[in-house]
This record gives structure tokens, C-alpha cells and sequence, in this order.
């Protein structure tokens, strides 16, 4: 690990892992100061503060390696005590229901990012998948109580036109946790210049995803190859507003894939992924170092790799979570 990775803030701004004890310690391993976790998808109100419970048990259980992030001043403690940070999130507004003040007492479970929809329609809006008929009326009422209480509104998956109606709804930044630049593969999941530049016109945030299908090579994809997605990004809308957001799957098998790509985890197959491998050379979670390593062997400044490995997440977050 070198010692540039070892004194940066290393934020993953998206895991969907199998979170358990082998993933926290690689998440040590690989030097993360802090990551948002996904506790919800498809689940209920009810499953999802089970979800929270059994993630916060874990946290307790795990301590000497693990903290709970509430504010920014979480995640420097965080990396002072030399822990991971986790931040909770969700991939879909459904566990909100259609009750507001669900939000809120989400924000107080710690809950500090959530994605508006997953790839299909929900109360609030449309996913990527869908016909895109935009942001509905409780929609933009699910993102001022969201500014309100301070959790940044996701909108990874979230077809076009309910995009860019959050983001001009959103009075505090919006993100895409994990995505891809269009301009180098096509893919409905991946968002287009037009769409990058807006988020950014408006103050907002991107993390580059390294999932293989979206990358311009695939499975074939290396490390390099996604330096390279960040770079074209970067390229794009400049070094302040870009970030990590992985989207690992660690320690799941072929099941949880099937049920990911399934509408609401059992309806309509959406997507077929096949055998999802990482690119080479951060393949686990552990080898976290060798993205660092990878921005500079790609001639990076050290204040443009510290920013991108964390810094502007942590700026970010601190302008959206009101601490």
C-alpha cells in the first residue's frame, strides 16, 4: 500500500456486498475509510429497518474495525482510528411507502443516501428500464424532505427525464453514486455527456462505477480500464465533482445476480449480466490500493487522487447531510 493511498480519505460511494465479517475485514485490507452500504432495494419498510438492526448489530459486534457514519466528522474519526465508516443507503425509495415522515425517521436510523428508484417505476419516479414518464408530485415532495432532513437523493438508476427533474428539484447537490460514461459504451445504465454535465451544472456529484458490463471492454476490463472511465469523466466536468463508487457484489453467487436483475427481485427479467467479474486488478474490495496506484501510473496529481478517492465525497456529503 503506498503511502499516498495510506494517508488519503478512500471513499467507496456504493457497495452492495454480502456484508459480513470477510467483507468488513477486506474493507480494512484495502484501506476504505468509508463506504455507503446498501440496506435497501425492494424491501419494505419493516424488512428494511430489520436490514438496519442486523447492520448496526454487525457494527457493535465488529467494533474494533467498524464505526457507524452520522456526519463527516464520522468519517475523519473514522479514518484517525484507522476503521471503515459505514454509511447507510438505499438503491430505491420504496422502503419510504408513501408515508413522508417515514424519511425522516429513516435519517435517525442513520440512514444518509437513497437512489429515488431502482431500474423500474415506484411511487416517486422511473428507473433506467422504463418508460420515463418523470418525477411525480409526491416525488418532488419525497426531495424537499430529503433536503430537509439531510440525505442525499441517488439517482444511479433513474431513467433520464425523472433525472433531470430531480436535479432541478433538489435544492442541495444530487449524485450518481455508480455509473459510467455512456460516451465510451452504450448502455441504458450509463449516462450520456448531456447528463453528466447537467448533474454538475447544478452542484452535483458522480462516482464512476467499475461494474465490467458498463465499462468500454467489459469482462475484459482492467483497472486501467476503469482509470480510464474516470479520466473521460473528469475530462468532462473537472476534477472537484467526480468520485469512487465501486457497486461491489462481494461474496454473493449467481442467485443474488438473478434476483438483482429482476423486476422487484421476482417479476420481469430486465437484465442478464451473466457472470459479472471485476476488472483486473480490483477484483476484491482488498485490492483497493491498486486503484490509487493505477492514478498514478496514469500521471495524476496527488491532489487530483486524493480528491477523487475521497475528498470530494466528504465535501459533498457535508453540504447535503447539514454537519
Amino acid at each position: 500500500m503506498s503511502n499516498l493511498h495510506e494517508n488519503s480519505i478512500i471513499i467507496d460511494g456504493l457497495n452492495i456486498s454480502k456484508f459480513e465479517r470477510s467483507v468488513f475485514e477486506d474493507m480494512r485490507k484495502g484501506g476504505v475509510t468509508a463506504v455507503n452500504c446498501t440496506v435497501s432495494v425492494w424491501e419494505s419498510f419493516q424488512k428494511t429497518v430489520d436490514n438496519i438492526a442486523e447492520m448496526k448489530q454487525q457494527i457493535r459486534e465488529y467494533s474494533e474495525i467498524l464505526t457507524l457514519v452520522r456526519t463527516t466528522a464520522d468519517i475523519h474519526r473514522a479514518k484517525k482510528e484507522n476503521k471503515t465508516g459505514i454509511i447507510f443507503g438505499f438503491q430505491n425509495a420504496h422502503a419510504f411507502e408513501d408515508n413522508l415522515g417515514y424519511i425522516e425517521a429513516f435519517k435517525d436510523l442513520g440512514v444518509n443516501v437513497v437512489q429515488l428508484c431502482y431500474n423500474t417505476q415506484n411511487l416517486v419516479g422511473t428507473g433506467c428500464y422504463e418508460r420515463d414518464g418523470g418525477l411525480s408530485g409526491y416525488g418532488r415532495e419525497v426531495i424537499q424532505e430529503m433536503n430537509r432532513v439531510g440525505v442525499m437523493v441517488d439517482l444511479s438508476h433513474v431513467g433520464g427525464k425523472t433525472s433531470s427533474e430531480a436535479i432541478a428539484a433538489s435544492k442541495k447537490p444530487v449524485c450518481y453514486s455508480h455509473c459510467c460514461p455512456s460516451g465510451l459504451k452504450e448502455h441504458p445504465r450509463n449516462k450520456s455527456d448531456e447528463q453528466l454535465k447537467e448533474i454538475a451544472d447544478a452542484g452535483g456529484f458522480v462516482g464512476v462505477t467499475m461494474f465490467a458490463p458498463f465499462l468500454r471492454r467489459g469482462p475484459d476490463a482492467t483497472v486501467e480500464d476503469y482509470i480510464e472511465a474516470i479520466g473521460y469523466v473528469v475530462n468532462l466536468i473537472g476534477e472537484d465533482q467526480v468520485g469512487i463508487g465501486t457497486d461491489f457484489t462481494q461474496g454473493y453467487s449467481t442467485e443474488f445476480f438473478d434476483w438483482i436483475t429482476h423486476d422487484k427481485g421476482r417479476y420481469r427479467q430486465l437484465t442478464n449480466f451473466g457472470k459479472v467479474v471485476n476488472p483486473e486488478g480490483i477484483r476484491t474490495i482488498g485490492e483497493f490500493p491498486n486503484l490509487t496506484a493505477a492514478m498514478e501510473r496514469a500521471g495524476w496529481s496527488e491532489t487530483r487522487i486524493r480528491k477523487i478517492m475521497g475528498e470530494n465525497w466528504v465535501r459533498v456529503f457535508g453540504e447535503v447531510w447539514n454537519v
